[in-house]
């Protein structure tokens, strides 16, 4: 197959989704949410979201694997030719978030996604010998990186460091000042940069420049699925097809990243834990300037200036192949655009991905009135009056009107 074989189509791709609880009730992602289901998220996808290719990353699960064996023996679902399961228009890769710490070092978290349902039930019996209990999301696995990653790229899959600046179980976050410390630089597929960074932020740090960029949303609910996302140029949604966009070949690639600005992210700015207050922008991140307390929970933005201090970096680089990073707000995060008014305009323009991208604002106006129509332009232009997040709170969108929807893990 090449870029000739088939026309190539915009794909939305959003690759970091939490199981809350399998079809029985039993805990997967503890901190989810009790409806984010296999089912659940794939319909939610697919019917209003309109994202064409999910990376559910608690498929490692055996609870979760039990309803995707039901659903693929009652037809409602399908194995993808190129591999991942089908639903509809919509095709879910088969992934696992694995928490993992070196000796020396501290935790980081790294996805990884399979091609097919046998390699992931093959892979889950591999870590349950290196893992007390596999059937929750985000263990740790007691096995370095680079066995992780050999593990992964023997049955033919991808691995991608999560969400690499937060400071809680991440790359650069916790775990190293160098990825090359723990991971085999050669065995990495791309990079999450997680809400609080963003391409222009994430190119201060030379070890990135030649890899891809992912944005998700690490959704734990339903109507946080593609907070953040990517756009892909595919013939189809299926893994094989997302592996040459990540390569860049035959005409596959990633054609942009959407994501929250980071100021909205909650890690973001540096926070005092012991006066709440979050640091103002250039701020030295050594003790609150506030209380002089020295707990201080390190921002997204500090450290990034700090690794880029470290590296001789005074500006970032952006190669110009880099996709364009597109500052977005979904619907659900619009300030006085409530759930009355979403159903309205999926009911009318049927996903969510239609209104964000294709419904001229005339036809959203005479749908929800000039105001929310102006208000829904601004938030998918990303010119929407924000206010920073730190400390695990996120940051406020704030209307002409000073409302204010914050926004909820």
């Amino acid at each position: 197959m090449n870029a000739h074989s088939f026309p190539l189509k915009r794909v939305f791709a959003d690759l970091h989704l939490h199981i809350g609880r399998t079809e029985r009730g039993e805990p997967v992602k503890i901190s989810g949410s009790r409806d984010l289901t296999f089912r659940n998220i794939a319909h939610e996808a697919a019917v209003r979201k309109g994202i064409g290719l999910l990376g559910i990353i608690d498929c490692h699960s055996p609870g979760v694997q039990m309803d995707i064996a039901k659903l693929l023996d009652n037809g409602e679902m399908s194995e993808a030719a190129g591999g991942g399961i089908r639903y509809l228009d919509t095709t879910i890769l088969l992934g696992a978030e694995i928490e993992v710490r070196d000796a020396g070092f501290g935790p980081a978290h790294h996805l990884v996604y399979l091609p097919t349902f046998a390699e992931m039930q093959q892979f889950t019996k591999w870590m349950a010998s290196h893992m007390r209990n596999v059937q929750l999301s985000s263990q740790r696995i007691y096995v370095p990186t680079n066995v992780l990653q050999e593990e992964v790229k023997g049955r033919g899959g991808l691995f991608i460091p999560a969400h690499i600046f937060t400071p809680h179980k991440s790359v650069f976050g916790s775990s190293s000042d160098h990825m090359a410390d723990t991971v085999n630089m050669e065995q990495i597929d791309a990079v999450e940069l997680g809400l609080s960074a963003d391409s222009v932020m994430a190119g201060y740090i030379p070890e990135l420049d030649d890899l891809p960029f992912l944005t998700n949303s690490d959704a734990h609910s339903l109507a946080k699925i593609g907070r953040e996302y990517n756009e892909l140029q595919l013939a189809e949604p299926s893994f094989e097809e997302f592996k040459l966009a990540l390569r860049g070949l035959e005409g596959r690639e990633i054609t942009a990243n959407y994501g929250l600005n980071p100021v909205l992210g909650k890690y973001h700015r540096t926070y005092c834990l012991n006066c709440g207050s979050i640091a103002d922008e250039g701020a030295a991140a050594v003790r609150c300037l506030l209380c002089g307390s020295p707990k201080l929970v390190r921002g997204v933005m500090d450290r990034i200036q700090q690794l880029a201090f470290q590296a001789g970096r005074q500006y970032p680089y952006v190669p110009e192949n880099r996709p364009p990073y597109i500052y977005q707000v979904p619907l659900e995060f619009v300030p006085g655009i409530g759930r009355r008014t979403v159903e309205k305009l999926l009911g009318q323009f049927n996903t969510e991905m239609n209104v964000l991208h294709d419904v001229q604002e005339e036809e959203l106006a005479a749908l929800v009135g000039d105001k929310a129509a102006a208000v829904i332009a601004g938030a998918r232009a990303g010119t929407l009056q924000l206010q920073a997040g730190g400390g695990g709170k996120y940051g406020k969108i704030v209307s002409a009107s000073d409302d204010v929807n914050k926004p909820s893990s």
